[in-house]
């Protein structure tokens, strides 16, 4: 008898939202995108020392891209979706 009150009151609900799903999508493919421009950049000869390591787009973009996807993971999370806007 208890445990048939108990399925009744838990319902099947998810605990992200629609918005919240596309945030974090949104900020899955920003991470991506920051390491796979951090990537390369080696020499196939280890005698051989390659400048193009120290790059603007690996140096500063990339792990921009990184971090700024991660606050978008954050915000995803922490963002209430059964709040209703008002208009």
């Amino acid at each position: 008898m208890g445990e048939q009150k108990r399925k009744d009151d838990s319902k099947s609900e998810f605990i992200f939202g629609k918005k919240n799903y596309k945030f974090l999508f949104i900020g899955l493919a920003c991470i991506v995108i920051g390491f796979i421009l951090m990537s390369g950049g080696g020499s196939d000869d280890p005698n051989v020392f390659d400048e193009s390591i120290y790059s603007w787009r690996r140096i500063r973009l990339a792990p921009t891209l990184v971090l700024i996807g991660f606050g978008i993971q954050v915000y995803a999370i922490l963002l209430n979706p059964n709040k209703k806007s008002e208009k």
